[in-house]
């Protein structure tokens, strides 16, 4: 009797007795790849002074994961399908593991983005094969639930990854937030060995891997330009990122419509309840990393919050979550999964509408209730649409349904960042002007162009300005005025700086806020007009039923 679990659930005559555990060890695999990108915005500004990186630099070490993460999924998830998911699960934790040593050991920016760009294709094999071993090993009846504690997962990994890296950075450096992903992944690779039955499909004679390396080619150019183009403007680089990407699309689906066994059928895009789960995915995640990505600068840069403790703050977010995805065992039965989606993502819309009301003045209890509401609604939406988009594969495509699944929310978390951040950035730009000009007028410091351009950058840069400003009016104050009141006027000019930067920020979020909104509303209606009614009754039966649900109780047979 070896430890290795080597029967697959197929050849078992009841369900995987030890099912649970093996779900443990597949959440525990999604943890460390979202929160490998959650938990490096908050060691960004360390790494920023270690290796010198430029605004271009550290925006590639964060992305540079993301890129390959997206374009490879779709393939990946499809070699898993056919050789073996556990497999690809075991080398994506191998890969992951082993790129994460390396960026702890590296001392550029480029081999920082090299080595990111290696877990993003560790990442890649591990998402898909989770979801897919997930529909895999549980019986249908039980599915759904076990998909609500994944999708849950996923929210605790946004909220958990900045409170880690946040305890890291207290005693440690940025090299701590990539060296934990070692010992989980080596967790992981255990857990999946021991505890994961062993998975493939059947009678699989071929992979589209034509249509696989065209899905590489659009989706990675997409991702390119969506990163490229909002941050460092419409150049020849993100120009030539969007025509590839729509050549590559185009060629991609005239590709898989004429293939016999296409990689991803997209005629499913034309089935209502498919199209509509899938656009849900890419909404939500488009709201809520969008909102991430300006709310932790707010807790951080106008509040005052340490990197540990806007990762406590952020842990309402995720507990909330859990109660959402509770109440979808509850809800979706009863009214089905329409009702149930559109009341998500209605909750959630109110929830980014709430951040309209944020100013200068505004306290971490004016965030908590929408934080709270949006985790409710991710909880809400997410399960029902993940479980529907797994419920519209065969049991031979499981990998590539875990990989749709998962590029919708890649693709939506990147859109988000870029849509938002682009608005929040050119909103804030903007505020600041108009607010440093009305502290002028009112006999407050007038910034110099140069200063004002410099802290029009980022509200960091705007802090980093304003303790400038108060050196330099203390260091050239006239010597009659003594050197303590030098100081204490220096003090008063920079706190003029740094209340104008705060204000210019909190507007921002708010105007931000009002657009992030209104994508989710109007997004949230053409979800509901895109769901069937019996859009519930769609996800309880799939076309092929998996393995696990077909056998009757048996203890696991362990060679």
């Amino acid at each position: 009797m070896g430890l290795v679990m080597s029967t697959p659930v197929d050849e078992m005559d009841g369900p995987y007795k030890r099912r649970w555990p093996a779900l443990a060890v597949l959440c525990l695999s999604l943890l460390i790849i979202v929160m490998a990108n959650t938990s490096l915005t908050v060691a960004a500004p360390d790494m920023v002074k270690d290796l010198g990186l430029g605004s271009s630099d550290l925006q590639w070490v964060i992305d540079g994961y993301t890129v390959p993460y997206a374009a490879l999924m779709l393939i990946l998830g499809a070699i898993g399908d056919k050789y073996s998911r556990r497999g690809a699960l075991v080398l994506g934790l191998f890969v992951f593991g082993a790129a994460s040593v390396a960026g702890s050991l590296v001392d550029s920016s480029g081999a920082v983005i090299a080595a990111r760009a290696v877990m993003g294709v560790g990442a890649a094999m591990i998402m898909p094969a989770t979801l897919s071993l997930l529909a895999a090993t549980f019986p249908r009846a039980e599915r759904a639930k076990a998909i609500t504690i994944w999708t849950a997962t996923a929210g605790l990994a946004i909220a958990v990854g900045p409170l880690v890296a946040g305890a890291l950075l207290e005693d440690h450096g940025w090299a701590s937030t990539f060296l934990i992903n070692v010992p989980i992944a080596a967790l992981g690779i255990v857990g999946a060995l021991l505890l994961v039955p062993p998975s493939k499909a059947a009678d699989v004679d071929r992979t589209d891997y034509i249509g696989g390396l065209l899905s590489v080619i659009w989706v990675g150019s997409l991702i390119y330009m969506i990163i490229e183009g909002p941050h460092f403007g419409w150049g020849a680089k993100a120009v030539t990122a969007a025509v590839l990407a729509g050549v590559g699309l185009v060629c991609f689906v005239l590709w898989e419509l004429r293939h016999p066994r296409p990689i991803l059928d997209v005629r499913r895009f034309a089935q209502r309840a498919f199209a509509g789960s899938t656009l849900a995915v890419a909404l939500f995640f488009l709201a809520v990393f969008g909102a991430f990505y300006y709310l932790t600068q707010h807790l951080q840069f106008v509040l005052g919050y340490s990197p540990l403790d806007t990762g406590v703050r952020m842990l309402p977010l995720a507990g909330a979550v859990f109660v959402g995805g509770a109440l979808t065992a509850f809800l979706t039965p009863k009214f089905g999964m329409k009702i149930t989606v559109a009341l998500g993502m209605t909750v959630g819309t109110i929830a980014i509408a709430l951040l309209t009301r944020v100013d200068a003045g505004s306290t971490y209890s004016d965030f908590l209730v929408p934080l709270m509401i949006l985790g409710l609604a991710i909880g809400l939406s997410l399960s029902p649409c993940t479980n529907a988009i797994m419920g519209s594969f065969p049991e031979d495509q499981l990998g590539v349904g875990g990989a749709v699944n998962s590029t919708s929310i890649e693709m939506g978390g990147s859109l988000g960042i870029a849509i938002l951040g682009t608005v929040l950035a050119k909103t804030y730009s903007s505020n600041l002007a108009d607010t440093a000009a009305k502290v002028a007028a009112g006999g407050g410091p007038k910034l110099p162009e140069k200063a004002l351009t410099a802290a029009q950058d980022s509200v960091g840069a705007g802090l980093y300005v304003a303790k400038e400003v108060g050196k330099q009016v203390t260091a050239g104050a006239t010597p009659k005025m003594g050197a303590e009141k030098a100081a204490a006027y220096g003090a008063q000019q920079a706190q003029s700086v740094v209340e104008a930067v705060h204000k210019a920020f909190a507007d921002s979020v708010a105007h931000t806020s009002m657009i992030g909104a209104i994508i989710l509303g109007v997004g949230t209606v053409l979800v509901v007009a895109l769901l069937p009614r019996d859009a519930g009754k769609s996800t309880t039966a799939a076309p092929t039923e998996a393995p696990a649900a077909k056998n009757d109780e048996r203890a696991d047979e362990r060679v």
